[in-house]
């Protein structure tokens, strides 16, 4: 057994879970309220209406108690019925996973990829549906993580509700650092979470539902009901004056209303704004180092995620494991399909700022030097990431 300790990072700049704000952090200390005590009864509503302001909605949104996997999982469970044709959208490894949960409710499901490296397109899906009018629920992930590509999320929600279909979206990793808002991209269930953009831990799923969701759910006899998976049950738990199914977690609500003051009083566009910033000095610097985006073309990476192809014979653990333990810096790997094939460099929360996407360049091409890479110019990439900067 290596009885070694293992150091803690310097700077994490993961795609999730990521640094939390320092007042995030603050907040999860305070004191842990009974639920039902009229003070923390006060606070959630107070929190679910920032959440909705943040949303941009009419209705108000649910908070599932657990990270937005569960949210994923519930929208599957509640949206899809027995007798359901479900479209699902495939651009990287999570559009995918989507699909297995969709298969356990629906009679059938039908895919529409790409490749991973690539995004949907409005004119692709609208072509599905005219070819299957028969599907009842298209399910998309904006920006797929494990790829760092954003699909056309507005457009692609107007060719769902040209056919008069409902969609879930997951924003999981988009929400909170670019704009992508529900009712702009037609969702009818909307799933997000804190842990990323909004530098939470993780812990909480957050919902938008549409009025056409909520009719779907109610007329679904296999929708989750007194469950962890249940949607319907946390539809008014909201309100001071209605019980909540279970117990939440209150220590996430502290940091949820923290991080939810800190975004609106920055201002979206400000917050959106400096996640676009890093990634493109980030990205700048890359590829003027030498390296390649892993998205087909610019134009489609994420502004919350840089994903960098590895060149062929790089063992992409060690690679992070080195950059790790020389520099202090911890990034993410790929997932499934683009595990081993590319390094992922988060831009989230408190690391969307552009002094880390020198961090970020630095510590890559120093760590691919390390492992024998040859012809990358650091000099070259910190000045193009400084220009991108300095441009602003």
């Amino acid at each position: 057994m290596n009885d070694a300790k293992i150091s803690d990072p310097v700077i994490t700049l993961t795609t999730g879970p990521v640094d939390a704000y320092p007042e995030v952090l603050r907040a999860l200390s305070r004191p842990v309220f009974y639920d039902y005590d009229p003070a923390f009864l006060a606070q959630y509503e107070t929190v679910n209406g920032k959440v909705q302001q943040a949303f941009h909605t009419s209705t108000p949104p649910v908070i599932l108690q657990g990270e937005p996997v569960l949210g994923l999982e519930a929208a599957a469970a509640s949206l899809i019925a027995r007798d359901d044709v479900v479209l699902n959208l495939v651009s990287g490894v999570y559009g995918k996973g989507f699909g297995y949960w969709a298969a356990r409710y629906a009679k059938e499901v039908v895919e529409l990829a790409v490749p991973y490296n690539e995004v949907l397109t409005a004119e692709a899906v609208a072509q599905a549906l005219s070819d299957r009018p028969d599907i009842a629920v298209v399910a998309l992930c904006h920006h797929d993580t494990p790829s760092g590509t954003v699909n056309p999320a507005v457009e692609i929600g107007a060719a769902v509700k040209a056919a008069g279909k409902l969609m879930i979206v997951d924003t999981v990793s988009s929400f909170g650092g670019m704009e992508v808002l529900p009712e702009a991209v037609q969702a009818d269930i909307f799933v997000t979470g804190p842990n990323k953009c909004l530098g939470c831990p993780p812990g909480l799923s957050l919902l938008h539902v549409s009025e056409a969701a909520w009719e779907k759910i109610a007329a679904n006899p296999d929708a989750p009901k007194d469950s962890i998976l249940s949607i319907s049950d946390w539809r008014y738990a909201h309100l001071a004056s209605n019980p909540f199914p279970f117990t939440p977690s209150v220590s996430e609500i502290n940091a949820l209303d923290v991080a939810m003051d800190r975004y609106l009083e920055e201002g979206e566009q400000a917050v959106w704004a400096r996640h676009a910033l890093t990634a493109a000095a980030c990205r700048a610097g890359i590829q003027a180092a030498g390296l390649s985006l892993w998205a087909a073309r610019e134009s489609i990476a994420s502004p919350t995620c840089t994903a960098v192809a590895l060149p062929d014979g790089i063992d992409e653990t060690k690679l992070r494991g080195l950059i790790r333990d020389r520099y202090g810096v911890m990034l993410s790997s790929g997932r499934a399909e683009t595990h081993g094939r590319l390094v992922r460099i988060g831009h989230m929360g408190p690391t969307a700022r552009p002094a880390y996407a020198l961090v970020a360049v630095a510590a890559f091409v120093g760590g691919m030097q390390a492992m024998g890479v040859e012809g990358l110019d650091l000099g070259a990439g910190a000045e193009a990431a400084m220009a991108v900067i300095d441009a602003h």
